[in-house]
């Protein structure tokens, strides 16, 4: 098996295992030759998928590289990028949503500044929340099919749960400014830019409405991660920072707009940090 095969066989591979997993979840009985059939199937995959991965991981320790980097190389060949981010994203969804019930915050140290982002969105998520579990139940009483309802009524409550998970993210990983005025730029488990204190010229209030999605990169090299399509802080770098997509695109930026609750108080933190003689003693060489 190629690696542009192996490749494509997890694309088909996961989506199957997912409906599989959904009726089993829901109670759905499966009939027991399609149940041989996966069965004999996946394990047809994974055979392939192991050799694969072996000659991935040989052709690695045979340049000199170590087991565990052989491996991950390995993995990483043969994994779609985008599959597996699309599976850390949610992973990191609904470990923030446990954090949100317990009312904790992702890696903020007690010496850091928190920034809230999440205000332009909340009455949004909610809505759409509220939209949503009354269309599952809608769902529930209009499909008369019993396989059906029970396959939707899984995958609608697991949207809910994923949407609220995102929402979760957004509040329990904030904006950070160190206090040695570095900046650490997130929007939940979807982005996360850290730009260390040597890399920030100035720092402003400014609003505006870019157009596009949530990470969008102009010709310039203006960054902006916007929430309910507005930013509210501007950032000028005295060095071009990298910085990932959501999907794990890589990009550069020069200039960086984000939206802040409080952008006076967000402003004035980095201003000090950059202007404060303890806090300039305090940033790494």
């Amino acid at each position: 098996m190629s690696t542009r095969i192996a490749r494509a066989a997890v694309w088909v591979l996961l989506p199957a295992e997912a409906a599989l997993l959904v009726c089993a979840v829901a109670g759905v009985r499966i009939p027991g030759a399609v149940l041989v059939g996966a069965g004999a199937l996946v394990m047809t995959v994974l055979a392939g998928e192991a050799v694969v991965v072996w000659r991935l991981y040989a052709a690695g320790r045979r340049t000199g590289v170590g087991r565990r980097d052989a491996a991950r190389k390995a993995l990483h060949t043969l994994v779609p990028v985008v599959a597996r981010r699309l599976v850390v994203h949610e992973v990191r969804a609904l470990h923030s949503l446990g954090l949100w019930v317990l009312r904790r915050r992702h890696q903020v140290p007690d010496d850091a500044r928190a920034v809230a982002y999440t205000g332009p969105q909340t009455a949004m998520m909610y809505g759409l929340l509220f939209v949503s579990v009354i269309e599952t139940t809608l769902l529930a009483l209009v499909i008369p099919w019993p396989l059906v309802h029970a396959v939707l009524l899984v995958v609608d409550v697991y949207g809910v749960v994923l949407l609220l998970a995102l929402h979760a993210g957004c509040v329990v990983r904030p904006h950070v400014v160190g206090p040695d005025g570095s900046l650490r730029l997130r929007y939940g488990a979807l982005f996360d830019l850290r730009v260390p204190a040597s890399a920030i010229a100035t720092a402003r209030v400014e609003r505006r409405y870019p157009h596009g999605g949530l990470v969008r990169l102009s010709a310039d090299g203006v960054l902006d991660l916007a929430v309910g399509s507005q930013t509210t802080v501007t950032v000028e770098l005295t060095e071009p920072v990298e910085f990932v997509r959501p999907l794990g695109a890589r990009g550069f930026a020069r200039t960086l707009r984000f939206h802040a609750d409080d952008p006076r108080d967000t402003v004035a933190a980095l201003t000090q940090a950059h202007t404060d003689p303890a806090a300039c003693r305090n940033q790494p060489v």
